[in-house]
This record gives structure tokens, sequence and C-alpha cells, in this order.
């Protein structure tokens, strides 16, 4: 074999050198064309980063947990008024402002949050007997980090205010609080909660829903959890369930201090996708995954789309060492 028309090594070196300069530069460019592109929100993922110890870490929402948002510091503020001269009472409906800013005071707006489960903000009101919850979705208002929603609150007392939302510079759940107290009033009708032990069945008209574990054992602290949703129609019928927030159903858990929350969603077709097929006509089942760190007793709040109609279902769960 003759090498006479072989190329020289020093040749080589150039041609693979003047190849990897054109790469290296092509990437370059693409890399800072994309970083060039409009995202909408002016902030980063360090406006979201808390540091010291407490901090409240962004969550994934694939491994479902209970979320100590009131003991972790949030490197979200969020402050929550009334409107003006209007006292919240019992019974009566309440316009409220919401602001939300980061740490550093920048505000928190609709360009600046992902939508997810079809909102760019969830609400979770609950009540200090955990017996009156309400999930609530804002509308952006008039000011920069501003929001605005009416609340109903169905009791007297310090009704809690969870907020939560997804910071598209960061793609991972962030949870913030405040607090405001409702005086007594005339109480509705719809003041009376049922609540319905774990593996009975609640009473929605003619159909019925239970909540159970996967497995029939107790849930115990500090290790995984499966819950089962199931629906069922008196006379054998369809449960006609339609979606809510992309789900056939939410699961969202409080303690009795109301700490926190964990707000849960059925398990998808795939990873990470929790609009599953639709289930069985005549009896629904839907299975959720949960983790609870502490002992304690819990209140487990179903929330469905029934005809169009939304129900708020609670379970007590009491939750063992």
């Amino acid at each position: 074999m003759s090498l006479s028309n072989a190329t020289p090594p020093a040749e080589y070196a150039k041609v693979n050198w003047t190849g990897v300069a054109w790469i290296t530069g092509g990437a370059l460019a693409l890399y800072l064309g994309f970083r060039a592109l409009p995202t909408g929100t002016n902030l980063h993922h360090m406006d979201f980063q808390v540091q010291g110890a407490n901090a409240l870490e962004m969550c994934d929402p694939s491994r479902p947990q209970f979320i100590p948002v009131v003991a972790a510091r949030s490197p979200v503020r969020l402050e929550l008024r009334a409107a003006s001269a209007v006292i919240p009472t019992a019974g009566q409906e309440t316009r409220f402002t919401l602001t939300l800013t980061t740490a550093a005071g920048q505000p928190i707006g609709p360009v600046d949050l992902a939508t997810v489960h079809t909102r760019k903000l969830h609400l979770l009101v609950i009540d200090p007997t955990l017996g009156d919850y309400q999930h609530l979705h804002p509308e952006p208002g008039a000011q920069p980090g501003e929001w605005t929603f009416t609340h109903t609150p169905r009791r007297a007392g310090a009704y809690r205010v969870f907020a939560d939302f997804t910071p598209v510079a960061t793609g991972r759940g962030l949870y913030a609080f405040a607090d405001y107290t409702a005086r007594e009033g005339k109480m509705p009708e719809t003041s009376a909660t049922t609540l319905t032990r774990l593996g009975e069945e609640a009473v929605v008209e003619e159909w019925r829903f239970r909540l159970a574990t996967g497995d029939g054992k107790p849930v115990r602290a500090g290790e995984p959890a499966i819950l089962t949703f199931s629906g069922r129609e008196l006379a054998g019928g369809a449960v006609p369930l339609s979606l809510v927030m992309d789900a056939y159903a939410h699961l969202v858990a409080f303690d009795e201090r109301r700490s926190g929350f964990a707000h849960l969603h059925p398990r998808g077709d795939a990873p990470g996708d929790y609009r599953v097929s639709i289930p069985d006509a005549r009896a629904p089942r839907l299975t959720f995954d949960l983790m609870i760190p502490e002992p304690g007793h819990y209140v487990v709040w179903a929330q469905v789309n029934l005809q169009g109609g939304e129900h708020f279902l609670p379970f007590a769960l009491e939750v063992g060492r």
C-alpha cells in the first residue's frame, strides 16, 4: 500500500482545528440567539433563591409531599388586603387584593408565572377548623404584582391563604401564605361540613365518593402512601366526572396547625401527565401518591366537577408514627 498521496499530519491538524472553530462559533451564536429571545419575564432563577437554614426550596411536582410553608422562609412575599373600608364577615363576599413580590421587592405578575393546571396562580383558603376550604384563582390587578379575587368565608375566624405558583424562571413550584380574620356574621346554610372518615363514603346528591388507602393499611409518617379516590351512583348509573384544572379530581391535605399543605394530582398515563384517560363512567377510580412527614390529624379535601358544578368533599386522615 502506497502512502505517497497521504495528507501530512500538519494539514490534518489545520483542517480539524478549523472545523472545531466553525462548530464552536455556530454553537455560541445559537446559544446567544436563544438567550436573546424574549421570555416575557424580567425575573431570573436567582430571584427565587433564599440563603440560609430553613429556606423553602422549589418543589418537584413528581414527588408529592406535605410542604411546610409556614415554618420555611419563602423567596416570595405575599401581602393581602381587603377592599377599602370593608371588614371581612362570615357569609358575605369580600374582594381582596393580593400582592406578590420577590424578597428584593420585584413585582411578580402574569408574565412571570407559568400556567399550571390551566391557571397562573392558585389560592388554597382554609379556616381554623379545616371545615371550610375553597380553591380560588385570582386575576391580575391594576398595578404590577397585584392580583384580585373574591372570597366568602363561611365561618368566623382567622383564615389562611396559601398561594401555589410556578415562576417561569425556575419551572418549579413555589409557595407563600398570608392570613386574614373574618368576623361573626349571618352564617349561610352551607356552613355546616360533614367530615367523612377515610374508607367511608361521602354523599353528593345521588353519587357516593370514597377515599381510602390503596392497600388498606394506615398511613404512617415518613412513609410513601397511595390513596385511591372512587365514585359510584346509587342506582348503578354513570358518575359524570368532568375535568377540573386538567384533572378528574384534586386532593389537598391540611394539618391541624395549618402549617402547610399537600396538593395532590392523580397519577397519569405517563410521568408528569395528570390528564389521565377518561375514568370508567360507572366506577371511576383515581390513584394519588402521598408522603406525610409528621404524625397527626389531617383533613384531605377532594375537589371534583360533576355536570359542570364543582364540589369539595372533606375526609379525615389519621397519620400514625
